[in-house]
């Protein structure tokens, strides 16, 4: 019988790529890799991962700053058929073990700095092996990348095997590993290039983070899966972005990115004359920032829809109306249906309902919960998002709002459970609730609402300076209101909806 082809996703990139000498990455630090060097270097880090102890199906742990090398340790666990586990950056020792303790790595990749902490973590929790990777091509891994053979059979996979494991959101306890397939990736990010038109000769501006669902697995494999440029950013600053427009094609950003950008005087068509698109995701953009983008630079934002379990669901038009407040249509090969959030049946057209979506977009579960993996899909395999959708008379997909409480703060989610939890441990809080409200730069800003206790003074000056150091950046309220009681329904529930509604206004 012929063998079976491998679905490892990065034998569908080579598979794709242009010549060796086409640019792959540039980065503000002059570092440039073209594909045959960026391939060259992955070989040399999955025979790295290899002497590790690494080894097909194990997970590989990084919290490590935004580098080439990151891409390339990327693409090296696809080659060694491990799956990547990429950590936020501003996680706290705290927060890591949890994620190491769940996911228990084979290897965890740090920056360099933060090497002897995380071998103490790593000791505790009784895992093998700790590198480090910095952004200059420090660290110890990179010197066992510089140590190894420049050549790499890259490791035979099937469509269901493991690809990557992201660790998501919910609105109580801890996060969940959302396990992503090389079919999950690669589907999607097929699919993004053909709907998106994006090819070799495009120029990507990358100012994302690259643990997270967008930098990551949008941004990196569409470009990968296209033969295009990314232009490396290591952060979003508005100056540098609308410095590198006349030489770019493409942005994909969040709304903070927009809005700051409106704010800059230098962004003007003329800069803009070479893009042909920019693309925002991972929180709602506000429906006066699309007109005003649209009235500075003549383009029309695409919008688009996606989870960290599903990848892109769905995508405002490439050709045809890009409707502001709305997130477009499903991608092609995916399904998306509104539902009744208690029984599952569809409602009528128009009506609000939970979105559902199935296709080989969709994760294969939650890392070792398969009873919350259960919870979380239909009996015919559509995943219930959360999410609260209408589909207009012109077929457009409406977000409206999220059947949990789930924060998306600047594209991270942030789950309240976890906030309030070390704000009822700060000495004189009788309680609290942690809510979203609409902010121009950053989707939702993470807002707190406190309860003292009896005879307690408290001032949202304390409370935050209690929280600092406890929870990454992101996930610390920006603003703290003190009140008496929170407004709760008959049978004792505190009203979020009613508190969302009271401080709407704070950020506007």
């Amino acid at each position: 019988m012929p063998e079976t082809p491998s679905a490892n996703l990065f034998d569908l990139i080579a598979a794709r790529r242009p010549r060796s000498d086409q640019l792959a990455l540039e980065t503000s630090d002059a570092t440039r890799l073209t594909y045959g060097a960026l391939f060259a270097r992955s070989a040399q880090a999955a025979n790295a991962l290899v002497a590790l102890g690494v080894e097909p199906g194990d997970r590989v742990a990084a919290q490590v700053d935004k580098s080439a090398d990151m891409i390339v340790l990327a693409l090296a666990c696809l080659r060694t058929g491990a799956a990547l586990l990429p950590l936020n950056t501003a996680y706290t020792l705290a927060e890591l073990e949890h994620f190491l303790g769940d996911a228990q790595p084979a290897l965890t990749v740090c920056r360099p700095d933060g090497l002897d902490d995380i071998r103490r973590l790593a000791q505790k929790l009784g895992l093998p092996a700790v590198e480090s990777l910095g952004v200059a091509g420090d660290g110890t891994f990179a010197e066992r990348i510089a140590a190894s053979p420049a050549e790499f059979a890259t490791v035979a996979r099937a469509p269901d095997d493991l690809a990557a494991i992201l660790y998501t959101s919910g609105t109580t306890g801890r996060s969940k590993g959302a396990m992503l397939t090389h079919e999950n990736l690669s589907s999607n990010a097929l699919t993004l290039v053909d709907a998106w038109r994006f090819t070799a000769a495009d120029r990507l501006i990358h100012a994302l983070p690259v643990f997270h669902t967008h930098g990551l697995f949008v941004a990196v494999n569409v470009a990968l899966l296209s033969g295009a440029t990314m232009i490396f950013q290591n952060r979003f600053d508005p100056g540098a972005v609308i410095h590198t427009l006349p030489e770019a094609t493409s942005l994909m950003g969040v709304p903070t990115f927009y809005t700051r950008l409106l704010e800059h005087a230098g962004l003007t068509r003329e800069v803009c004359r070479r893009m042909r698109l920019f693309v925002c995701g991972s929180a709602p953009l506000l429906a006066e920032t699309h007109a005003a983008w649209r009235e500075r630079t003549g383009f029309s934002i695409l919008e688009r829809y996606g989870m960290t379990e599903t990848n892109m669901i769905t995508s405002n038009p490439y050709d045809g109306e890009r409707r502001a407040g709305t997130v477009g249509f499903a991608l092609p090969g995916v399904s998306v249906r509104i539902s009744e959030a208690e029984t599952g049946a569809p409602v009528p057209s128009g009506e609000i309902g939970v979105i559902e979506v199935k296709g080989p977009n969709v994760f294969r579960g939650y890392w070792r919960m398969p009873e919350k993996t259960a919870q979380e899909f239909r009996p015919d395999g559509y995943f219930i998002t959360g999410d609260l959708g209408q589909v207009d008379a012109d077929g457009y997909i409406h977000i409206v709002g999220r059947a949990k409480d789930l924060v998306i703060s600047g594209g991270f989610n942030v789950y309240p459970k976890e906030v309030e939890s070390e704000i009822d441990s700060i000495e004189g809080v009788l309680e609290s609730a942690v809510i979203g409200v609409p902010h121009a730069d950053f989707g939702e800003g993470v807002t707190a609402v406190v309860v003292p206790r009896p005879g307690v003074i408290l001032t949202e000056a304390a409370i935050l300076s209690a929280l600092t150091g406890r929870l990454a950046k992101f996930k610390a309220p920006k603003r703290v209101f003190v009140v008496e009681s929170l407004p709760r329904n008959a049978m004792g529930k505190v009203q979020k909806a009613t508190l969302r509604e009271t401080y709407k206004d704070t950020f506007r």
